[in-house]
């Protein structure tokens, strides 16, 4: 029962968010506090809980280069097959249409249905999807579709419909000192990324085999437990129903192309995974999950519309766990 009740929760949590913020008891923009303490104290938190409370083998790290993989293919899919689409909707749909939520949904899920345990190959999943969501997909997009970063499509076109890429420069100084702004874009995106810099960190450590003192896990436990209501909330606060019916097709476009790729994710990761079945039926489980909170971070840094990307979490987790569900009674583990 649990295992059904946990992410149902997760749901709830959500719709309280949503509520909370559509009665007046939360602002338009308060989401932005909790997205600031997720993103730089309380999932850095619960990285470092993870590690610090299970122990971590190095040959799951086969792990987060599939998971690189199952982050990063979708992204070049969606660029390749959209080339007649406009720059707002490709780069919604690179954005959304990659990654898996973990931290925030697959970990709780993962627990609910094998035990603590289980949340260790999910946190070395989680590496190398972190990668992807955490900075990746966000500098791809970015790159590929000639995307200004710091502004939105919006401020980029003032006063015009932002459905063109932005225009690259031709001069070879303005060449060059575009390369260098790249090279700073990837740097920040990388090392400015506090979730990324601790699961760095966190593999660096367990190279050196060295461990993580107690009395930090014990100050990381409350940021552990506050993981799942803090990004949940969050989601429900940034949550807005489409406001029109291209917003309704931008959605169900994001659901094709994510539901058909996790199942695809999922049968590989159960049989060509070279690990036993319970760390093969967590990676299956991760590969079904959700749209990343990251998402809706760099959906409303680029295109100014965090509230359909929230929308879009919200529905891929009613379908992540139907799918999930279905999974863990198919695998029988």
């Amino acid at each position: 029962m649990s295992a059904i009740l946990t992410p149902v929760g997760l749901l709830l949590i959500i719709l309280a968010g949503y509520l909370f913020r559509r009665f007046g008891l939360f602002g338009q923009k308060d989401y932005r506090v909790l997205q600031t303490a997720e993103f730089n104290l309380v999932l850095p938190g619960a990285i470092i809980y993870s590690f610090a409370t299970n122990p971590h083998d190095i040959s799951l790290l086969w792990l987060s280069a599939f998971a690189f993989i199952c982050s990063a293919v979708p992204v070049a899919f969606i660029f390749v097959t959209t080339r007649k689409r406009n720059v707002t909707d490709r780069a919604f749909l690179m954005l959304n249409g990659a990654g898996f939520n973990l931290g925030c949904f697959c970990f709780p899920v993962v627990q609910s249905f094998w035990g603590a345990g289980a949340v260790v190959p999910a946190a070395m999943f989680d590496i190398g999807n972190c990668i992807m969501v955490a900075a990746g997909t966000n500098v791809l997009t970015q790159q590929l579709l000639h995307i200004q970063p710091g502004k939105t499509l919006a401020e980029q076109h003032a006063g015009s419909a932002p459905t063109l890429p932005y225009e690259k420069p031709k001069d070879r100084d303005a060449k060059r000192l575009a390369r260098r702004a790249l090279g700073r874009t990837i740097f920040k995106s990388f090392f400015g990324s506090v979730p990324f810099d601790t699961y760095m960190l966190m593999i660096v450590l367990t190279l050196l085999n060295v461990h993580v003192p107690d009395w930090i896990a014990t100050f990381c436990q409350p940021l552990s437990n506050a993981n799942a209501l803090v990004s949940m909330l969050m989601v429900g606060m940034l949550m807005d129903l489409p406001q029109s019916r291209h917003d309704v097709k931008e959605v169900l476009a994001v659901v094709a192309w994510r539901v058909p790729f996790s199942i695809v994710f999922a049968l590989a990761a159960w049989f060509l995974l070279p690990f036993d079945a319970s760390v093969r039926a967590v990676a299956v489980i991760a590969c079904l999950a959700p749209i990343a909170i990251f998402s809706t971070l760099f959906t409303d840094k680029v295109l100014g519309n965090a509230k359909l990307a929230g929308f879009s979490l919200s529905l891929t987790a009613i379908i992540a766990l139907v799918l999930m569900a279905i999974a863990h009674t198919l695998m029988g583990v």
